[in-house]
């Protein structure tokens, strides 16, 4: 079993319900925002919009969500707002990967540090990682290696370390495909297990589900795309859980609200001992729309009303389904 610092317990506590499941809400996204905005045809300041939409959804929200999370380019005004029980937790990655070379290599917020990241009133911080498993290993050794120099970082500044895991395939660039879905259980089960190992210190590892759920038996809307029995399924559930004894939360990829919500359920029928979420787009996704079209008061009524229901909805399945992370520290 794994030890807590006194400081990283209660920095743990402040992000999770006080029986220990973390329903936290997410909205770090800065490149998938502008892409949103756009997809909308917004005419004002991107920049501005960035900024306003995250602060109505952290006031909005954070009252019904255990934490949240935000990034410290537009998203600083945001954690102003939020109810003060909620936990804080900051993204320290730049928006997507380095392009101009194969790898999909990540980089850090040139201007900040995880010691600045605590100053900034932060109760964690959170990285995002893409991998791919079976990559070559001048690729995967040096992205390791990157970890390491943040979990040791984290651990000089005694402040949790959120490990956000993305699977890839180098070969395949569609992760919607069903090609990529047959190889998916593979990839995501196998980075699991070696970001949980110790020299990487990570305190608790968000993940995605180690299947693509619109290709299992029951979820997909053609029995022609099955992939997936409901029982393998299970199976892959089940041995993601059983790859770390790091606690683990869920993300909801951009999946619906009621597909997300019949996951976790799924999830734990499958016997997994997932502690909680870390929910974006399912949440507050559909408000971006109306932002963009009717203005900040609209959007602050869609949040108040059908924003708040999905995440009380998701709150509700999370209570039932998720377990303590205090079992594994």
């Amino acid at each position: 079993m794994r030890e807590l610092t006194a400081t990283k317990r209660k920095f743990m506590d402040q992000l999770s319900t006080k029986e220990g499941i973390i329903g936290a809400l997410a909205i770090d996204q800065r490149g998938a925002l502008k892409k949103m905005l756009a997809k909308e045809g917004y005419k004002g300041d991107v920049t501005e919009a960035i900024v306003e939409f995250k602060k109505l959804v952290s006031e909005e929200l954070t009252p019904y969500s255990t934490s949240i999370l935000l990034d410290p380019e537009y998203g600083l005004p945001a954690s102003e707002v939020k109810v003060a029980d909620a936990g804080l937790l900051l993204a320290y990655e730049q928006t997507g990967y380095d392009a101009t070379e194969p790898g999909r290599f990540p980089d850090l917020i040139v201007d900040w540090s995880a010691y600045r990241i605590r100053e900034a009133k932060a109760d964690a911080v959170k990285f995002l990682l893409y991998y791919d498993v079976d990559e070559a290993d001048v690729v995967n050794d040096r992205k390791k290696a990157f970890v390491e120099r943040i979990g040791s970082e984290c651990a000089a500044e005694d402040i949790p370390f959120y490990l956000e895991l993305l699977s890839y395939d180098a070969k395949n660039d569609d992760n919607a495909s069903k090609e990529f879905a047959k190889v998916k259980p593979h990839k995501v089960n196998e980075m699991m297990k070696e970001f949980s190992k110790d020299c990487y210190k990570v305190d608790v590892l968000k993940m995605e589900v180690p299947v693509n759920m619109k290709f299992v038996e029951g979820f997909c809307e053609n029995e022609a795309d099955v992939i997936y029995t409901k029982a393998e399924a299970k199976k892959y559930f089940k041995e993601q859980s059983d790859a770390s004894d790091l606690p683990f939360i869920f993300l909801s990829a951009g999946v619906s609200a009621k597909m997300f919500q019949d996951t976790l359920e799924f999830a734990k029928e499958a016997g997994s001992t997932f502690n909680g979420v870390l929910c974006g787009r399912a949440t507050w996704k559909d408000g971006v729309a109306i932002f963009a079209h009717e203005g900040e008061a609209a959007a602050r009524t869609w949040l108040q009303t059908q924003g708040r229901k999905n995440i009380e909805e998701l709150n509700e399945v999370l209570y039932r389904t998720a377990t303590s992370w205090h079992t594994k520290f």
